[in-house]
């Protein structure tokens, strides 16, 4: 019986160097945000909305033509260091 991960950790690789790392409680809610608001503006300069659902009060805006790769990372509650 495979595992079922808790969350995803979505690593994004941007241009200048950074990575930022945001999670999604599933993988089809990646796929959602990921089709419907990152890949329709793919080459555009404008910001877009990326959702951090655990960080009260965080915001985190990317310009979509600067992220060069993003990692999906399944997290399992037994992957966790305690």
């Amino acid at each position: 019986m495979p595992r079922t991960p808790n969350e995803y950790a979505v690593h994004l690789l941007l241009e200048s160097g950074h990575r930022e790392e945001v999670r999604f409680s599933t993988f089809p809610e990646f796929q959602k945000w990921y089709t419907g608001v990152l890949t329709p503006k793919f080459d555009s300069n404008e910001f877009v909305s990326v959702p951090i659902k655990n960080i009260q009060g965080e915001y985190l805006v990317v310009r979509p033509s600067k992220i060069v790769g993003i990692r999906v990372e399944p997290i399992f509650s037994s992957s966790i260091e305690r």
